[in-house]
């Protein structure tokens, strides 16, 4: 995949969120950490104090156990939310002029579900792959290799 100089370069999951830019070129990347964030999101297990609650059947004696909440998972979504409107704030402020995502795939659909359309007209491209944990020079690599 070929990077213009300048492209922003958003590496996300739920939990942390690296903001690059392209300081090289097309063919040799040259990425640069413009903002960093992470989120203290512990298991679910910490999250919650009770299990799940049961139903009645309106008819007969049946019980069904209630679905419980995944409060981890909520805390990844909402993350993944306020990335969004950061994405927006900086492309209305005009500090975006491309825009490309490598997020895994449940991330990447829950920005996708909060995408302005300014950030929307700024992506030239979308990778999902965890890259949130690796080196600039893996990110690179990934990048140049994807597509």
């Amino acid at each position: 995949m070929r990077i213009p100089n300048d492209t922003c370069i958003l590496v996300a999951d739920g939990r942390k969120m690296l903001f690059f830019r392209n300081e090289g070129d097309a063919d040799y990347l040259q990425l640069e950490l413009e903002t960093k964030r992470t989120q203290d999101n512990p298991p679910n297990r910490e999250h919650k104090t009770d299990s799940a609650g049961r139903n009645f059947s309106s008819a007969g004696p049946r019980r069904s156990k209630m679905q419980e909440t995944d409060f981890h998972q909520l805390e990844e979504d909402r993350f993944a939310a306020e990335t969004a409107d950061l994405l927006y704030k900086r492309a209305h402020a005009g500090e975006i002029e491309k825009l490309l995502i490598v997020a895994p795939p449940r991330t990447l659909g829950e920005l996708r579900r909060h995408y302005h359309r300014e950030v929307e007209e700024r992506l030239v491209g979308e990778i999902d792959k965890d890259l949130t944990g690796h080196s600039v020079a893996d990110i690179e690599k990934a990048i140049l290799n994807a597509g």
